[in-house]
């Protein structure tokens, strides 16, 4: 199948790139970002991109094989000798600028957010150049005409270029006034000092898209349909006939990862083991009980272990730890309830891990991502011991959550299932900074409840005839370790402090905060203090990720 290739060098958003990609109906594959480019890597390439990294080139970060620059289109309809198409983003663009006789150097403030990139032609110069005086290649003629004259791109790095490679001309600068849009003036080689595939770079898919499509020259062939073909098979060959055990939170990642387990092997060889830790969200339990049987679950196991959780997190307070104990519990317990139900050895581990959680933990494609937070179904010392060990699914690893939204309705889930929001798989122990405990948990269960009952009940004010609770890609309460003076009737109160989370967004990897109407808010804030005794003070998170996560730990 002919496919666009991604080289990864550590960027949170590298399989963004992909995703985005593919949305337009394009196969796209994700390797590591020092890879040997052979002929059978690059056999039904049509173009590669080398992508962002935290890193610097002047320091540590990875290069590319050094063949990249010498490859040539290999696919059918490929013209004899043909460049392959590259589109460096970011780190891959310095990259690139480095590579091939330019100078990268650190900026004296750091581009980051925001920025708006102007255009130093438009598309009318652009096709007299072509067609007269031929200053501009045909190549980045095709390329260009997916930009605007001026837009605002998204921007995270601290280095920029200060001379360009040979052959390569500035096509776009930023406001900041440092290069942002780059071409070879002859060979179909590009680069973008920002990021396209953020949902907050305007146009970003029309610029990725005219390098796919315009440069490349891909066809439309890739889809849901053939993804879930793909997975079907994948997870037959993979599982043969040993049984495999989902630990499932009942959350969307686990109920889409155990529905197409459910559909892609036979129900009998499937055990969903469900954990109630006394982090989970009010009446939980009854909730994942009900709709895993509605998905045909024959083997359904639901493990008691409040106080097994609640103990062990006793006294711990750095979010890393309690992750960590999380993790390792979960493991403990599933091995020791395993035995009880005498599955035998070759039986395989299954979860619902996303992208965002393999990437945010560190363990993308390539070895160059960083740690941000650490997920307990990815970075405890447990889990990856059996990934390491090969007895570890994870069906939606290269997924993002709207797309295992869009998974699910393929695999018939309930729509309801469907629309509901992330819940993290360590639960509230996330949305409890410092030390957990049961008082604290029922206190949060019940604020958080409300928040959301509330929000399913409100109409939005932005788009008509749609609930707030569907508005929003995120909402939960978060039980601070502070408390607050007040008063309650002629009493003075000394309660809890309750923060109040909202955020859109489409793939988890960017998110802003909902801009709530002002009643709203002061309704439901009033609720829950008249509600829940405990808590006398409500506030609202404004902060955006970046620079924040949307969970606090």
């Amino acid at each position: 199948m002919k496919k666009i290739l991604i080289l990864d060098f550590g960027s949170q958003t590298t399989q963004l790139i992909a995703r985005r990609i593919r949305d337009m109906g394009v196969y796209t594959e994700i390797i590591p970002g020092d890879t040997e480019l052979t002929c059978s890597v690059t056999a039904d390439v049509k173009g590669i991109i080398l992508s962002g990294s935290p890193e610097s080139v002047n320091g540590a970060g990875a290069a590319p094989d050094k063949n990249i620059y010498d490859c040539v289109r290999s696919d059918e309809g490929a013209s004899a000798g043909c460049a392959m198409p590259l589109l460096g983003i970011c780190y891959g663009l310095q990259r690139m600028t480095h590579d091939l006789g330019g100078r990268v150097e650190s900026l004296p403030h750091v581009e980051y957010g925001r920025i708006a990139v102007n255009l130093s032609v438009n598309n009318e110069q652009l096709k007299e150049n072509t067609e007269s005086t031929a200053r501009v290649s045909e190549f980045t003629y095709k390329f260009l005409k997916g930009f605007r004259s001026s837009f605002t791109a998204w921007m995270s790095h601290g280095d920029t270029l200060t001379r360009l490679a040979p052959h390569f001309k500035e096509y776009g600068k930023s406001a900041t006034g440092y290069p942002a849009v780059v071409a070879h003036n002859e060979k179909p080689w590009f680069g973008l000092q920002f990021h396209p595939e953020v949902t907050h770079c305007e146009d970003g898919d029309n610029i990725l898209g005219a390098f796919v499509f315009n440069v490349c020259g891909c066809e439309k062939n890739w889809s849901m349909e053939r993804y879930i073909e793909e997975l079907n098979q994948s997870l037959k060959e993979r599982v043969g006939d040993n049984p495999v055990l989902l630990l499932i939170s009942g959350g969307v990642d686990s109920t889409v990862a155990g529905a197409a387990l459910l559909k892609s092997l036979k129900p009998e060889q499937v055990h969903l083991m469900y954990f109630d830790t006394g982090l989970m969200r009010k009446n939980e339990t009854a909730a994942v009980r009900a709709n895993l049987e509605k998905l045909g679950a024959k083997n359904l196991h639901i493990i008691m272990c409040e106080e097994e959780f609640l103990s062990a997190l006793k006294g711990k307070t750095d979010p890393e730890e309690k992750r960590g104990t999380i993790g390792d519990l979960f493991i403990t317990i599933q091995e020791r309830e395993v035995a009880k139900i005498r599955l035998p050895d070759s039986y395989l581990l299954a979860q619902g891990t996303l992208y965002t959680d393999l990437i945010e933990s560190g363990k993308g494609v390539g070895k160059k991502a960083h740690v941000i937070k650490s997920h307990h179904n990815v970075a405890s010392p447990l889990v990856d011991a059996k990934r390491k060990a090969g007895k570890i699914i994870e069906p939606l690893d290269r997924l993002y959550k709207d797309e295992v939204r869009r998974l699910g309705r393929f695999l018939g889930i309930d729509e309801e299932i469907i629309r509901r929001h992330p819940f993290p798989g360590p639960g509230l122990a996330t949305r409890i900074p410092g030390e957990v405990t049961k008082e604290k948990c029922d206190i949060l269960r019940e604020a958080d409840a409300i928040f959301i009952e509330e929000l399913k009940n409100r109409l939005s004010k932005i788009n008509t005839g749609v609930s707030l609770y569907d508005d929003i890609w995120q909402a939960f309460a978060i039980l601070l370790p502070i408390r607050s003076t007040g008063v309650a009737g002629d009493e003075r109160k000394y309660g809890r402090v309750l923060a109040l989370r909202a955020i859109t967004s489409s793939d988890g990897m960017t998110a802003d905060v909902y801009p709530f109407e002002t009643r709203d808010l002061l309704e439901i804030s009033t609720r829950i203090t008249n509600s829940v005794k405990e808590i006398g003070r409500v506030t609202y998170d404004i902060s955006s990720k970046p620079p924040a996560t949307i969970e606090w730990e």
